[in-house]
């Protein structure tokens, strides 16, 4: 059976900064290389400050990169485009518009008719759960309804792959988890490539196919481990052995990586 084309290939990708603190530069990735396939969930973990946002900036063509080479459908990376999405931490919606008027944003900008636009946003709005709340502002919206509003901005492009930046960061834990199961929802029906940027492993595990564990600065990949639990999944598979099982492999090796910047070693039975 022949498998599909990959959908987004990274290859050796390097990239350094230059050290406001000295003449020389700091190293952020090393020869970064893995493939994502069409419709499949990533999520991208790894230690604070290991360069995981960077990096999905590097993705969206936001920042050049040193070395290496970024494939989307066969087509090198140099550049933003409609054919990335990319949902920040924060919700960045535009305070004087309407959840309507943010939602068509990028539309506009692509010269879309307003009439057409507002159409095409109507399916966006109920695939996000906000129908009846089209005509108010962000600061009459929750934290996470502003949020709904930013993911449904940035599907209404089509774009072949979705890229989010630790994007309930913000959010209580109780809404952070509602969240992750309508994001869920949403992937199911819309089929999106994702690669998602996360701090919270069970957040990883919970919504990826696969979880991309990077190392600490200069950052490579340590592991990309499998997430085999089917779907569709609810929330309380995080409860599941095999979920708690990956969930403290995924920590075990993130810890080793923070143990080992401190210049230490983690004591034996100690997790």
């Amino acid at each position: 059976m022949e498998t599909p084309a990959s959908k987004l290939v990274v290859q050796n990708l390097r990239k350094s900064f230059r050290s406001q603190r000295s003449e020389g530069s700091m190293q952020v990735f090393e020869g970064v290389s893995f493939s994502v396939q069409p419709s499949e969930f990533i999520s991208l973990v790894g230690p604070s400050g290991c360069g995981k946002t960077t990096f999905l900036r590097i993705l969206d063509g936001l920042i050049p990169h040193d070395d290496g080479e970024i494939l989307l459908d066969g087509k090198t990376v140099i550049q933003p485009g409609p054919d990335k999405g990319f949902v920040f931490q924060d919700s960045s919606l535009l305070p004087w518009r309407t959840v309507m008027d943010n939602i068509i944003l990028g539309l506009e900008l692509q010269g879309v008719d307003k009439r057409e636009s507002k159409k095409k946003a109507e399916r966006y709005i109920a695939l996000v759960g906000l129908a009846g709340f089209e005509q108010h502002y962000p600061h009459e919206l929750s934290g996470g309804m502003q949020q709904r509003v930013n993911l449904a901005r940035a599907l209404i492009v089509d774009p072949q792959v979705l890229l989010m930046d630790e994007p309930f960061a913000s959010l209580d834990a109780q809404t952070r988890e509602i969240m992750q199961a309508e994001l869920l929802k949403m992937w199911n029906q819309t089929k999106k490539t994702v690669i998602f940027v996360t701090h919270q492993i069970d957040e990883a595990i919970f919504l990826s196919d696969r979880v991309v564990v990077f190392s600490a600065r200069p950052a490579k990949i340590r592991e990309i481990v499998k997430v085999g639990i089917p779907r569709p999944r609810s929330l309380t598979v995080k409860r599941s052995k095999e979920f708690l099982d990956l969930a403290d492999h995924v920590w075990s090796i993130i810890q080793d990586e923070v143990l080992k910047s401190m210049g230490r070693e983690r004591e034996e039975g100690v997790r």
